[in-house]
């Protein structure tokens, strides 16, 4: 198609429609004015009691809070990399379409990402492709739940089982959502998510790990605190000890077991996550309908557009608003620049094999993953956050229509 003018962009003076929005809502700074007044900013009580709730909100015994999705995925890696005496070099099987952090943290680990192509219609790690690439030295699978859908976790958990695989669910882009009755997050050996600005939940920065086993979650505060003994990883680890126990705890403070990081989050950020938990039906609420507006707005042009899907036996709490272009006329960035000149923001849906750093490490790879190379040519999404009016996502739908009307 050619790049042909479309008149003047109809956004002049208009503030950006962004991937994401943020609302900081009155109970947001109480609560962050009473971490203030405590005097306390390290990790602390918010911090505990926003790592409980998003634990028992994904029926999990342990939450542990960090600073971001990627330090909760690296952690969790190299957690398991320990307890299961993997070699470096053993390899990780990663989806070819996911953000750059998944398959970063396996590298960091001085371990293999190998990558396993994805579902044509929800984007995700495709079950049937993923044994081909297992080998003799496959220890884990990462499985992604991008944009607020679950993976199909069934025959994924089945997979890891039968062929003695960790599982670590990448669930930085979904949270709540259940598959066949069971929350995201709660299927793994761990699961990591992030509170980055866009995604579900917002602290503005932040990550948490869930598990069940204790011994994971002794290994993930350790690591994040710099290797830490795990005797004392938090300020008030000493609390109500004396004696040789505290002297125990006072040797404990400056020992340090294994190489670890300094991936610690605040008193405030934990804050600020339990004030959106606490509202978390209502922007769920809010999403929902956006989510509903934005499809009913864009149905009619569903021959020129793939509108997001939801998985059989899934919940789905769109973190954003996916499309994959369907119209061979239609080139990719031409809808972009179209979009963009109206101050509506995009951004390519997770490419990641053929980035610039991943094609000097492995070459190549989009010929031997046929979906994630048509994804990456022809996949974007928009914001489809709580934060958007009823007019914005109408303006989004008659920008699409404005752009489909003229070719």
């Amino acid at each position: 198609m050619p790049n042909a003018p479309r008149g003047l962009p109809l956004s002049a003076g208009r503030p950006q429609i962004g991937i994401g929005g943020c609302q900081i809502s009155d109970r947001a700074r109480e609560l962050v004015l009473q971490v203030l007044d405590s005097n306390r900013l390290s990790a602390g009580p918010m911090m505990d009691r926003f790592e409980r709730m998003i634990a028992a909100a994904h029926d999990r015994r342990y939450g542990l809070m960090c600073n971001s999705g990627t330090s909760a995925l690296q952690i969790a890696l190299q957690a398991l990399k320990e307890i299961g005496g993997w070699a470096d070099g053993d390899e990780v099987l990663v989806p070819a379409i996911t953000f750059v952090a998944t398959a970063n943290v396996v590298l960091y680990n001085g371990l293999r990402p190998v990558f396993v192509d994805v579902d044509p219609d929800f984007y995700e790690i495709d079950p049937a492709q993923i044994e081909r690439h297992v080998t003799p030295r496959t220890r884990a699978i990462i499985p992604v739940h991008v944009g607020g859908l679950p993976c199909d976790m069934g025959p994924i958990m089945e997979i890891a089982r039968r062929r003695r695989l960790r599982v670590i669910e990448d669930s930085a882009e979904a949270m709540f959502v259940r598959y066949k009755g069971k929350p995201v997050g709660s299927f793994g050996d761990v699961a990591c998510f992030s509170t980055y600005i866009a995604h579900l939940i917002s602290t503005g920065v932040g990550g948490l790990c869930v598990t069940d086993d204790p011994e994971i979650e002794v290994l993930l505060k350790s690591i994040m605190n710099h290797g830490r003994d795990s005797l004392y990883t938090r300020i008030d680890d000493d609390e109500g000890k004396s004696g040789d126990s505290l002297l125990e705890v006072a040797r404990s403070r400056f020992s340090f077991v294994r190489l670890g990081h300094s991936f610690r989050a605040t008193e405030m950020e934990a804050a600020l996550g339990i004030a959106e938990l606490e509202r978390r039906e209502e922007t769920t609420r809010r999403r929902q309908e956006v989510v509903a507006r934005m499809t009913r707005g864009l149905e009619s042009w569903k021959s020129f557009i793939q509108l997001p899907r939801s998985r059989p036996e899934a919940e789905d709490l769109r973190m954003f608003f996916p499309l994959r272009i369907l119209d061979s006329r239609i080139v990719r960035d031409d809808l972009i620049r179209h979009l963009e000149d109206r101050s509506i923001e995009t951004r390519y849906l997770l490419p990641l094999i053929n980035q610039p750093v991943y094609r000097s490490l492995f070459g190549d790879l989009e010929p031997r993953y046929p979906v994630a190379a048509m994804l990456n040519r022809t996949a974007f999404y928009v914001g489809s956050h709580p934060a958007m009016s009823d007019e914005d996502v109408d303006y989004v739908a008659d920008c699409f229509a404005d752009f489909f009307r003229a070719l």
